[in-house]
């Protein structure tokens, strides 16, 4: 069994008491705060606005506790109550911003999601010392010489290691859409 499997058995798991009854809210609550204010604050890009959207999904399962507890997944419905009033938050100011100020189409942070998604795949799929070297010269701005004392190289290899890379993802197939 994978590590992925051993952690989603031991939350499920928790999920019940020791009698098999559903869990109490408050036991709930502990176990699935955290993992979905991680999710909520990747899928927002605000750790702020996060909190907001995981306070909320909260307080309307618990006004639904009784019926959610005997679901077979209430975490899924608690994720899904969350995605649903991220939407509806999303277009509220959406319709919000185009009554103040004529604006241009609106960001779609779907979008900004899959590309996030599909930047660390593609840096994923590279060897760990291209991608250290495209990493420092390329996102976090360092030169040669500098990425070179980081990574152990002289600054010739970091920039080999660097085109390596490029040519790497240039080679790479861009998803269709």
């Amino acid at each position: 069994m994978g590590e992925v499997a051993r952690i989603e058995e031991r939350r499920k798991a928790s999920l019940m008491t020791e009698a098999s009854e559903p869990i109490t809210f408050e036991d709930f609550f502990h176990a699935e705060k955290d993992r979905l204010l991680q999710a909520m604050s990747v899928i927002t890009g605000s750790r702020a606005e996060a909190e907001d959207i995981t306070q909320e999904a909260f307080t309307r399962l618990f006004e639904r506790w009784e019926t959610v507890a005997t679901m077979d997944n209430p975490a899924g419905y608690l994720h899904r109550a969350a995605m649903n009033h991220f939407r509806s938050r999303y277009r509220q100011a959406a319709v919000s911003l185009r009554r103040v100020v004529a604006i241009g189409p609106a960001r779609d942070v779907f979008d900004e999601v899959d590309d996030r998604d599909l930047a660390i795949r593609a840096l994923g799929s590279l060897p760990p010392r291209q991608r250290a070297a495209l990493v420092l010269t390329e996102a976090l701005g360092y030169s040669g010489e500098e990425a070179g004392r980081l990574l152990g190289v002289k600054a010739a290899t970091v920039w080999a290691l660097t085109h390596q890379a490029r040519a790497a993802l240039a080679t790479m197939e861009e998803p269709h859409g």
